[in-house]
């Protein structure tokens, strides 16, 4: 690990504002990814901001009946928020799957919609990876591909995101709150806010570099039954290799949303048109243009079993 300095701070305007005063500066809270990235020397910042005694960590009620969920809300906390389990279920099952008990009492919010992808390529330095090092290549490309992206994938780059959490939040329509060093706050949907690789895999947000999260809001309850279903190579503490949360109504119709297949959580509203005529359908529109490797083609039908799973389990 090199050598940082370190600093905390008073207000979520003066941490964006402390960043942008330290040109290698990054926002510290729980660290579950950013510490074992600067262990590997993959993320090497200068200058550590803590963003922990910000009063960010509250989960309140919104006037329009949604939730306003602080950024430094830990995992375990939001899961077991009887609010969110109630209204938000999906959420709730999501967060449940990630990690480990250990992990979720340290993790939060922000940082989980943050965190990197977990490729073995992007973790090994030996290894060229334009996600950590721009223009220096692909390596998954070519090669062991069985965990790696089947849609919105580049010539630059095939990896995958790897939060449960940010597949609830796109189903759910969550929006991400921030401010900015001058104080000023934005407000970006989640369908906005993650990139696709492109030629710049490396830039993952539509996030300024000094921008911090204060918060996301879910809207009001849609209702519905509330399905999350992960299938990974074993039972806990691993990634997925698709994961599906569907949201369904008395009526068949519902939201779905996809992840282990792209490099964000995958959701096409389109699709969920079709939700009633059963998971073949859907699939047909939600993972059209595919592009799966002869190692993860496999994703593809797993996909479409696993959302006729979650359809079967909301109807039973």
């Amino acid at each position: 690990m090199k050598p940082f300095t370190y600093e905390k701070v008073k207000s979520p305007a003066e941490a964006a504002l402390a960043v942008s005063r330290h040109p290698g500066a990054k926002f510290i809270a729980g660290g579950t990814n950013l510490l074992d990235l600067m262990k590997l020397q993959i993320e090497v910042p200068t200058h550590l901001v803590d963003v922990n005694g910000l009063a960010l960590d509250k989960i309140e009620a919104t006037p329009e009946g949604g939730l306003r969920i602080g950024a430094l809300v830990r995992n375990t906390d939001l899961a077991a928020d009887q609010r969110v389990r109630r209204d938000h279920a999906v959420l709730s099952r999501a967060l449940l799957s990630g990690a480990s008990g250990q992990l979720r009492n340290k993790a939060t919010t922000a940082g989980n919609l943050l965190q990197r992808t977990r490729c073995a390529y992007f973790y090994d330095t030996d290894q060229p990876c334009n996600k950590r090092l721009p223009g220096s290549g692909c390596s998954a490309i070519g090669g062991v591909t069985r965990q790696h992206a089947v849609i919105g994938a580049s010539k630059a780059c095939i990896a995958t995101h790897p939060s449960d959490m940010a597949v609830a939040m796109r189903v759910l329509d969550a929006t991400i709150e921030t401010v900015r060093p001058d104080g000023a706050r934005r407000v970006i949907p989640i369908a906005d806010f993650y990139r696709l690789p492109g030629d710049t895999p490396h830039i993952e947000t539509t996030l300024e570099r000094d921008e911090l999260i204060t918060s996301v809001l879910l809207p009001k309850p849609l209702g519905g039954t509330h399905v999350y279903r992960k299938v990974r190579d074993r039972a806990s503490y691993a990634f997925a290799l698709v994961s599906v949360a569907a949201i369904v109504q008395r009526d068949g119709s519902g939201r779905v949303a996809l992840g282990g297949v792209a490099h964000k959580p995958w959701r096409v509203e389109a699709a969920e048109t079709s939700m009633s005529r059963g998971a073949p359908a859907v699939m047909s529109q939600l993972l059209a243009g595919a592009q799966p490797t002869e190692d993860n083609a496999f994703k593809l039908v797993l996909a479409e079993r696993s959302l006729a799973a979650a359809l079967l389990q909301a109807r039973t």
